[in-house]
């Protein structure tokens, strides 16, 4: 019985829109910039581990979303100790994959990635931030948001989720 509903609610709704296709062969990743260093960033944090005590925000200045279909963004990660790393990253919604694009220096400048390759997103303790953003805030099953202002809708929690802005 379980299977059936299943079924009625993917063909019934856009939850399920580009779930049963390929990915594209054909699929050519876009140009894109690397933001300029943060200098205000427009920090949000989302909910990630609730027994953790590091923070993950992501910065609204930073987001994209590209004719490729890559969202790309700015990730701040801190410690509780008090360490803070930032990456500029991009999720491919189609094929369920996350990649840096570079690291955040002393000083606001960005280091390319020394690893740019595209990984599978898993929910490991590692990846579970872009796991959480690609299930939460940024895709559709295997279909990227409409536009940046979807994605901003969602963070600010207009369209639900648990963001909310930081100090």
């Amino acid at each position: 019985m379980r299977g059936g509903l299943v079924a009625l609610v993917c063909f019934s709704g856009p939850a399920c829109a580009g779930l049963f296709t390929e990915p594209d062969p054909d699929w050519k990743e876009g140009e894109y910039q690397v933001p300029a260093p943060l200098r205000d960033p427009a920090l949000r944090e989302i909910e990630v581990d609730s027994t953790s005590r590091n923070r993950v925000l992501i910065d609204e200045n930073s987001l994209t979303v590209g004719g490729d279909g890559v969202v790309r963004y700015v990730m701040v990660a801190r410690a509780g100790g008090g360490a803070e790393n930032s990456t500029f990253e991009g999720i491919r919604c189609e094929t369920r994959e996350w990649r840096i694009y570079a690291a955040g220096r002393p000083g606001g400048q960005w280091a390319n990635a020394r690893d740019a390759s595209w990984k599978p997103i898993v929910d490991s303790a590692y990846s579970r931030p872009r796991a959480v953003l690609a299930n939460n805030y940024f895709c559709d099953g295997a279909v990227p948001p409409r536009d940046r202002d979807e994605v901003l809708r969602r963070l600010r929690g207009i369209d639900g989720g648990p963001l909310k802005p930081t100090p």
